[in-house]
This record gives C-alpha cells, sequence and structure tokens, in this order.
C-alpha cells in the first residue's frame, strides 16, 4: 500500500492538542471512500476525534505518524482509515498491513474495528497471537489477507517456521509500545523490524514515551508527523480522587463505595493475579456480579470474562494491569486502583479505561499511609494535585513528609522530618499494620478476611504477595519480593 508523499516534508512536524473533544469537521473533508463512510455512518460516527483530525490526512500523505495520545481516544480508527483507503486504491495482494499490539484482547479489538469499518470493503484482516492453537491462524494466512493483527511472540514464532511471510509489508503500525516496553517484548519488536522490508510507513502509537521507547521510535520513524494529546494527564471526562485508608480495611472501602453507588460497570485493578482471582470470588460471595482477569487464564476462558463484563453478565471486573491491557469496554463508567499503580505512566493508563469516547467516569485510588510518596511522584507527572475523599470509619491522616509511624493512629499535628527517619518510619508501619491487624479480628494478616496478602506498592513484602503485617520481615521477605519482580519480567 505505497502512497507518495504530497508537499514538502518537515521534520519535527509537531500537532499538539490538550483536548480529546470531537473536532467541527466531517470525515467527509479526508476524501475518503463513500464504503469508508457509509461504514463510518452506520458505525455512529459523526465527527472525527482531534487523533483522526490530525493523522488521517497525515496518514493518507504516507507521513510517518508518532501518536501520543491516552487510550479512548479514537486512535484505532485514525490508523484503520487510511489503511482501509490504500487498500480499495490498490486493490490488495495480500498482507501488506502488519498491525503489532501487546495483547490478545487488543489485537481481537483492532480486528474487530477493522471488520467494522472495512465491512463493504473487500479488504480482509486475520489475528495472530498466541495461548490458543496456531492451526486456525495459519490456515487464516494461508489465504492471503490483506492486514496481520499480531501479538509479537506468536508472529515470530509462525515467521521463523516459514507460516507467514512479511516481505511485502509497506505498512507497519505499532499500537501501545509502551505496553510492550512494559511486558518485555522490545527485544521481539526489534527481530519483527529486522525481518519487514526497509522501505515502508511507520506508524507508531503510544500512551507515554519513556527513555527506552523514544529510542526505538528514533529508530523506526522517518521524519514523522508528531501528534500530542495531553498523554500525561487524565481524560477530562474523568472524576478521581484517592481515598486515604489502612491496608486492612481496604476490602471494607470496597464494599462499601460499590454498594453505595450506581455506576454501569466497573474495573477494580490489583497487582497481582492470586489477589485478583481471590478478591473476585469475595465480591462475588458478597452477592455482586464480578469476574476476574488474570494471567493464569486460558484464552478460551479470558475471552468468556470478556464477553460477559461487554454484555453486562458481570458488573465488576478484577484485573491486574497486564492482563487488563487493550480493554475498550466503552461504558466503564468507574476504575478503582484497589492497589496504587506502580509507576505515573501505569495511573494513567489504569484511569484511561473509563470515561472514552466521550463519556464520564469516575476513578477512584485507595492510599495507605505508605503509598503517599509514590502518590506524589503520580501528582508531580500529571500536573495536578488529586482530590482526597474521606470516608467516616475508614480515614487515615496522609502522612507525607512527617516523621511519624503509621497515620492516624498516633494523634498530632503534621510534622516534617529529615529523610533518615524513613527507615524507622517504615519498622514503625510495619508494626502498627500488625497491630491493626490483631484488632481487625480473624485471621490478623488477611486484607480480605479470607487468608489473602496485603498490597503496599511501598513495601517490598507486599509486592511479593504478603500480607500487612509482613511489611518490613528482613531478608525472607525481599528474597520473595526479589523472585516475584524476576518472575513477571
Amino acid at each position: 500500500m505505497a502512497r507518495l508523499r504530497q508537499g514538502p516534508v518537515r521534520k519535527h512536524d509537531i500537532s499538539n492538542s490538550s483536548s480529546s473533544r470531537p473536532s467541527k469537521q466531517s470525515f467527509a473533508t479526508f476524501g475518503l471512500h463513500k464504503q469508508l463512510l457509509r461504514a463510518i455512518a452506520e458505525a455512529g460516527f459523526s465527527e472525527p476525534r482531534p487523533i483522526q483530525a490530525k493523522a488521517i490526512p497525515a496518514v493518507l500523505r504516507g507521513r510517518d505518524v508518532l501518536g501520543l495520545a491516552q487510550t479512548g481516544t479514537g486512535k484505532t480508527a485514525a490508523f484503520i482509515l487510511p489503511i482501509l483507503e490504500g487498500l480499495i486504491e490498490s486493490g490488495g495482494r495480500g498482507p501488506s498491513t502488519l498491525i503489532v499490539a501487546p495483547t490478545r484482547e487488543l489485537a481481537l479489538q483492532i480486528h474487530a474495528e477493522s471488520e467494522l469499518l472495512g465491512k463493504f470493503t473487500k479488504a480482509r484482516a486475520v489475528t495472530v497471537f498466541g495461548g490458543v492453537g496456531a492451526g486456525k491462524q495459519i490456515q487464516a494466512l494461508r489465504g492471503n489477507p490483506d492486514i496481520i493483527v499480531a501479538c509479537p511472540g506468536r508472529l515470530l514464532d509462525l515467521h521463523s517456521s516459514g507460516q507467514v511471510s512479511l516481505d511485502r509489508i509497506d505498512t507497519l503500525v505499532l499500537d501501545e509500545v509502551d505496553h510492550m516496553f512494559d511486558m518485555g517484548f522490545i527485544p521481539d519488536l526489534r527481530r519483527i523490524l529486522r525481518a519487514l522490508p526497509e522501505r515502508r510507513q511507520n506508524l507508531f502509537f503510544s500512551a507515554t514515551m519513556p527513555h527506552e521507547i523514544r529510542k526505538l521510535a528514533d529508530r523506526v520513524l522517518r521524519e514523522p508527523y508528531t501528534i500530542e494529546l495531553g498523554h500525561s494527564a487524565p481524560a477530562e471526562t474523568v472524576d478521581h480522587f484517592l481515598y486515604p485508608v489502612a491496608q486492612p480495611d481496604k476490602t471494607r472501602l470496597l464494599l462499601h463505595l460499590l454498594k453505595d453507588r450506581q455506576f454501569d460497570s466497573a474495573i477494580v485493578f490489583l497487582r497481582t493475579k492470586h489477589r485478583a482471582r481471590r478478591l473476585a470470588q469475595l465480591l462475588e460471595r458478597a452477592g455482586m456480579s464480578a469476574v476476574a482477569l488474570q494471567g493464569n487464564m486460558s484464552q478460551g476462558q479470558r475471552q468468556r470474562a470478556m464477553q460477559g463484563f461487554r454484555d453486562g453478565k458481570f458488573q465488576v471486573l478484577v484485573a491486574t494491569d497486564i492482563a487488563a491491557r487493550g480493554i475498550d469496554v466503552q461504558r466503564v463508567s468507574l476504575v478503582i486502583n484497589y492497589d496504587v499503580p506502580n509507576t505515573p505512566d501505569a495511573y494513567t493508563h489504569r484511569i484511561g479505561r473509563t470515561g472514552r469516547s466521550e463519556r464520564s467516569g469516575e476513578a477512584l485510588t485507595f492510599v495507605t499511609p505508605d503509598d503517599f510518596s509514590a502518590i506524589k511522584e503520580i501528582e508531580k507527572r500529571i500536573g495536578m494535585k488529586v482530590p482526597r475523599r474521606k470516608v467516616k470509619d475508614f480515614t487515615v491522616e496522609e502522612q507525607g513528609e512527617s516523621g511519624r509511624g503509621q497515620a492516624g493512629h498516633g494523634g498530632g499535628g503534621h510534622r516534617r522530618g529529615g529523610r533518615g527517619s524513613r527507615g524507622a518510619r517504615r519498622r514503625r508501619g510495619g508494626a502498627a499494620s500488625g497491630e491493626r491487624s490483631g484488632r481487625q479480628g480473624g485471621s490478623g494478616h488477611s486484607e480480605f478476611g479470607a487468608g489473602l496478602g496485603g498490597g503496599s506498592s511501598r513495601s517490598s513484602g507486599n509486592r511479593a504477595g504478603g500480607g500487612p503485617g509482613r511489611r518490613g520481615s528482613g531478608r525472607r521477605a525481599r528474597g520473595r519480593a526479589g523472585r516475584g519482580r524476576r518472575g513477571r519480567r
């Protein structure tokens, strides 16, 4: 699908926009084929979103594009529509477009949108991803599709066995590259790049731009047209709040909030797959329609969980960051960070699951006293102070720079202490947490009331899945945490 470049190519050609609201123009102004305009109308798209208004003309001119935008801004249509336009013009000749995505769910969603917008064309797309047998995918590839939507691992497996040829790819799309970086796919991407023709158009989309992603973009893109849509800040359609809470009280607060408000559907984020599964089971026992989405599930189980969530069979999806990447469910009106995200970028990604396509949403984050240093990093990145909400019987005081132990249990005002008090603060915090757990009754160390481990983001023991009472438990906890981190990579 080679396209002629029109007009001069300007290096560092950048378009900035701080809003994700629709632009005041029509899709017809892009000169798209009537078959595409008909599909766009049937899909209910009235006006192009900002990333579509900026990316579609650039892609049609043959430009490389670097799109920096949150999830839910309409970027899939921003690259699918011009790709389909090129296929209509060329008539198709086998695989000419490769779209690489980090997860099966995202690959399936991109495929579904290509089918939706290309329904009146002859263009055909196939998906290639792991977790299922390769037989049907190989059979589909033998039919010479126009578009391959693939996850890196299975694509490389099929390419190395000669089941897929990349020799005629002239358009490469890398979607959610920051997620691929987080999941350790950058070496796989480099292998894919070596297998592609040197002469091609490159479309590169990422919500964030860490240093390693910038290096990859500089290698892949040639004088790109860059689109920035306020990618470091939460969407304007989302109201988000912090809920200070003691670790053992998180589950009771979650049940209180879910039963106290009306919402279409909700996603609850945790850091570990075992805790996600067990929290979903607890919510089910509490009378809620909940399902877990985590890495140990088979592809069939994942698809049934996601379809049930989309159809409204399950109102609450309990998920880990990796399992939830690529999820695009328009009616999610509530996101709850049961655990504080590990990075500011992860915070933006999680919140981006609600408030999509101009719908309003709410994002709530549970914050223990040990989490406030991470919150400061998040607030610094997004350039705003996230409002705090206090719920009677659950609230603890924000520790900030205080030299006190566990906030909310010792009285007194906020006092700024030296940096050297941090270790003592952690030791005192671990003891206080154990005392609080004991006062809760029952299993003591269980935040879920059923023997499940805790999860403060700043505690090495909790990253390994231990309970709140195990914080600061020495070399054994740190060893478990190290093994946990290595295992996830």
